[in-house]
């Protein structure tokens, strides 16, 4: 007989594990909440009587696609014939709120000069720092790439390799005053801790493998935004037979025992072999789950746990374009300790914040009618602390505060010109995503929260649930989330006895392609 599998979910992790399990010969049922695929990965599309402005609501930067390549190899589809993907160069432009910017490109030599603008001293330290970062990727990769749920793996030979390189005692700030004297180049090689929802002040030096991915793999757009990237991967789920159900929330696990049997939707009782949880960690066991079921992840000890950041949103539809303004542009606070520990002790919105900019029409200008563009802006604050912050009082003055502040990167007259407006809050993405407490990226990063103490792939809880996306192993961002998919699929796949006949004799793309040149040195 055929194993079916249920997945709850059409977010990255739930899609790569449905289309690895089809390949699998499970017959794969994916039931998602919202009416749109993808979750915090999908795509906000907005109609105007301008025409339509599309938005990734989550992430923009596409990095490291060697991971989506080969599931897609895996299943017998080479991912470059579904999605065009654009590499940036530059990558994105940082500004200093405190004095400087930098142009961060993958050419070694031109990113040297960049950085010697701001300490010339520094820059000569880029070449160690990336082989250093380079052995640390080789060396913890394989612990990445497997399950890490029994506590004899810490003592694996892989783990015991890459032991001496990751430096827990230090943090990805602490990590980099090892090449780098200049705060401002310590930021601009660990302001990527935010894409983990932490401060590189607290995250693990592990992370500065982050920004080498960056520069080593390249930052990419997809063509049509991340949404195009999670459409693909559904186009060809669905050619693999996977059945997938929008506007379907499930309610309740249903459970025997410890044993997971299916599902209840308001269609009624689907029975499955196994279940795949791609919704919110935290969110999903408090409420599908009765919490004496749970003998570890009980909501007490949930509540105990440290999340990541939130974020405030807006996604904007503008009349005209702002052609001088990167396709991504970080502006990073003066007192950038001080942003941290404001978003930290979650009092109140930050006063003086950090903000991104993506401007993706300069590289994809049909992402909104002609004459148009859109932009996408992202302040990180505080998830919800307690009652939280009152979001409902705070929006407009929150909001005029970050228009007022994007003027410092060139973006004047916006008021005026706006088409469309979206803002999301915290308070938006708790109640309106179903997102833990609105933090975005999940459970923190601590060291206390990683491999064998975050979540396992194969729940620990219950018998045949299987967890996939940034609440399980390995963590969060979308190619580590892909790589989550592939060990639940090993995992789910052994259990049920599934032949896992995954392909590889595909090619995938090169591990560094060369740039494409999308924006404007």
């Amino acid at each position: 007989m055929t194993s079916s599998v249920g997945v709850i979910g059409a977010g990255p992790g739930g899609l790569a594990a449905a289309m690895l399990l089809a390949q699998a010969g499970a017959k794969v049922t994916v039931h998602e909440r919202l009416d749109r695929l993808g979750g915090r990965s999908g795509t906000i599309a907005a109609d105007t009587p301008r025409g339509r402005f599309r938005f990734d609501m989550g992430p923009t930067f596409f990095l490291y696609p060697q991971v989506l390549a080969e599931v897609f190899a895996a299943c017998g589809h080479r991912l470059e014939d579904q999605v065009e993907l654009i590499r940036l160069d530059p990558q994105y432009h940082l500004v200093f709120e405190g004095g400087g910017e930098l142009n961060a490109t993958p050419d070694l030599g031109r990113l040297m000069q960049e950085v010697a603008r701001l300490a010339p001293a520094d820059a000569a330290a880029l070449p160690r720092f990336m082989a250093d970062n380079r052995a640390k990727l080789a060396a913890f990769k394989p612990v990445l790439e497997n399950a890490f749920d029994k506590l004899r793996h810490y003592v694996r030979p892989d783990m015991l390799r890459s032991l001496p390189l990751l430096r827990p005692q230090r943090s990805v700030d602490s990590d980099l005053a090892s090449y780098f004297s200049d705060p401002r180049v310590r930021l601009a090689f660990s302001f990527q801790s935010k894409y983990l929802g932490m401060s590189p002040f607290r995250c693990p030096s592990l992370f500065t493998i982050l920004a080498f991915l960056e520069y080593e793999f390249g930052v990419f757009h997809p063509r049509g935004g991340t949404g195009a990237v999670i459409s693909a991967m559904a186009r060809v789920a669905e050619s693999m037979g996977v059945h997938i159900q929008l506007d379907d929330p499930v309610d309740e696990l249903l459970l025997e025992g410890r044993k997971a049997v299916g599902v209840r939707t308001r269609h009624g009782e689907q029975r499955y072999d196994a279940v795949v949880v791609n919704a919110d960690f935290a969110q999903a066991m408090k409420t599908l789950v009765p919490d004496q079921a749970r003998r570890r992840w009980t909501d007490r000890r949930i509540e105990s746990k440290k999340f990541s950041c939130s974020t405030f949103m807006l996604y904007l539809g503008i009349e005209g374009r702002y052609d001088a303004l990167s396709h991504h542009t970080i502006y990073l606070a003066k007192d950038y300790r001080r942003n941290i520990q404001e978003i930290e002790q979650g009092k109140a919105p930050p006063g003086d914040p950090s903000f991104y900019v993506q401007n993706a029409c300069v590289t994809d200008p049909a992402l909104a009618p002609p004459g148009h563009s859109t932009l996408y802006v992202l302040v990180p604050v505080a998830h919800r602390v307690g009652q939280g912050i009152d979001w409902t009082t705070e929006r407009a003055r929150f909001r005029a505060m970050i228009l007022q502040r994007l003027e410092r990167i060139g973006i004047t007259g916006l008021e005026k010109r706006i088409r469309f407006e979206k803002v999301l809050t915290p308070t938006g993405w708790e109640h309106d995503m179903q997102i833990f407490r609105g933090a975005t990226f999940n459970l923190s990063h601590s060291l206390s929260q990683m491999l064998y103490f975050r979540p396992h792939n194969r729940f620990e809880d219950l018998d045949r649930v299987y967890l996939v996306g940034g609440g399980t192993h390995p963590g969060s961002g979308l190619p580590v989330i892909f790589e989550s998919a592939r060990i639940t699929a090993r995992l789910l796949a052994e259990d049920l006895g599934l032949k896992a006949d995954w392909r590889t004799d595909l090619p995938v793309p090169a591990r560094e392609p060369e740039p494409v040149i999308a924006e404007a040195s």
